[in-house]
């Protein structure tokens, strides 16, 4: 245990650091990023929150005596009707799910498309660039669908990019510096998302209670069995989530000065 006292650590940074079980007490956090957090279980006891915005799976969050989950579960599904459509329980639910991400993915590419093509490697807010979202797309299906379902041990692309907190592992790749161009990113995701509507429109309700055969070898996921659904789930819900963020930092990179 380490013990911080009348310290003065502005402008710290942690990675990849276990803080479980830790206890802040008279602390200033102002301005403070968290982001990639484990957060299970946390109190916060007579704080201030002050401007805090919150993004990411938020479930079972209480605020002054009042659980909020369900307001804001609420609030999303009317902001978004089609985000109903992202909880399939059968077959047919997740056609439709599919049928509609194409559908607001092809809006969305069309926007990125009025933008000059370097603007689509920008980081908005230390976020992905849209290039580098599409392509944490394509590893979320290498890992989710070829991987998980299909057994394939090592179906990576070279332009797959896993989340930033993955740990690095042999044979998966992880190119940050790599600039490829839309197009070039769109022919991979064409195909992997081919594969993924197979896939789907070849499920009855019985088959996606499935589960399937550990693989072995490093990657993502881990060697589990997995129900068929569980896995197509992930799959609808990083498509819907990371189009979120990609017309959000579209929406930023329209109003803002081309970067110098």
């Amino acid at each position: 245990m380490v013990e911080f006292e009348n310290a003065d650590l502005r402008g710290s940074r942690f990675s990849n650091v276990h803080l479980g079980g830790a206890r802040f007490q008279h602390v200033d956090l102002s301005e403070a990023e968290v982001s990639g957090a484990l957060m299970r279980g946390v109190r916060l006891r007579g704080c201030e929150l002050i401007g805090v915005e919150i993004t990411g799976d938020v479930n079972g969050l209480t605020v002054n005596g009042v659980e909020v989950g369900a307001y804001v579960e609420a609030e999303l599904d009317r902001r978004h009707p089609e985000r109903r459509l992202m909880r399939p329980a059968d077959a047919e639910g997740f056609r439709t799910a599919w049928e509609t991400l194409e559908r607001l993915w092809d809006g969305t590419l069309e926007r990125a498309r009025r933008l000059p093509p370097e603007r689509l490697h920008e980081s908005v807010g230390g976020e992905w660039s849209f290039i580098e979202t599409l392509r944490h797309l394509l590893f979320a299906t290498d890992a989710w669908v070829r991987r998980a379902v299909l057994g394939d041990p090592a179906p990576w692309h070279p332009l797959d990019l896993p989340w930033d907190q993955m740990p690095d592992a042999p044979g998966v790749p992880r190119d940050r510096e790599v600039r490829p161009s839309l197009d070039e990113v769109l022919a991979v995701r064409r195909d992997r998302a081919a594969g993924v509507r197979e896939l789907i429109w070849a499920q009855t309700d019985e088959s996606l209670g499935r589960r399937t055969e550990p693989v072995k070898g490093p990657g993502w996921p881990e060697p589990h069995a997995f129900e068929v659904r569980e896995c197509l789930s992930v799959v609808v819900n990083e498509e819907w989530e990371h189009r979120l963020y990609a017309e959000r930092d579209l929406a930023a990179l329209e109003g803002a000065a081309p970067s110098t």
